[in-house]
């Protein structure tokens, strides 16, 4: 990644923090969103704060979604009309592992907790962002884990599993985590 100056990456510290500690306002009327509406905006936000292979690189940035969709229309509506490098985001929803490949980050729900050791030896040397919020997902190997801590949504990090397959995840995302795995 190239060398950024302090007060551009302090700029970006505090969106993030305000972002995905929703502060932010949401779009509409709720005056409090629902859960997966807070998740929607971190997996928006992840996608910011993760450095991709160059190989990876594409038209599209794609958020995808494995199993059951807990997110309904939070997660379009969160990525309408965003990019992220130079790419348009789209959600999409996938049935099967093999279809991840195109993905930059994959919500693997909680429905496919049954087959996560599968999903994951799919997408083994794939530069792929793996999150969910199903129990002890970064201890399975996986890279993010959605943790409800009271009412606020929170997560932790596998930094080696993210690491393994060439993600760069920035110092301000993994200061914001409540806790981050650098070992299996």
């Amino acid at each position: 990644m190239a060398k950024v100056t302090q007060t551009p990456r302090l700029a970006a510290a505090v969106i993030l923090a305000w972002a995905l500690m929703g502060v932010m306002t949401l779009r509409g009327q709720d005056s409090k969103p629902s859960e997966y509406r807070v998740k929607a905006v971190f997996l928006y936000n992840f996608g910011r704060f993760v450095g991709w292979p160059a190989a990876v690189k594409g038209d599209s940035f794609d958020v995808c979604v494995l199993g059951q969709d807990p997110f309904g229309p939070a997660l379009d509506a969160t990525v309408a009309g965003e990019t992220i490098d130079h790419a348009r985001v789209i959600a999409k929803r996938i049935s099967k592992p093999q279809d991840a490949a195109s993905c930059r980050i994959l919500f693997i729900s909680s429905s496919a907790d049954g087959q996560l050791k599968e999903i994951l030896a799919e997408l083994d040397r794939a530069s792929v962002l793996t999150v969910s919020d199903a129990p002890q997902f970064a201890r399975r190997g996986g890279m993010v884990q959605f943790i409800l801590d009271g009412n606020k949504v929170r997560f932790e990090v596998n930094l080696q599993a993210a690491e393994r397959v060439g993600l760069n995840l920035s110092s301000e995302l993994l200061k914001l985590a409540i806790n981050v795995r650098r070992n299996p």
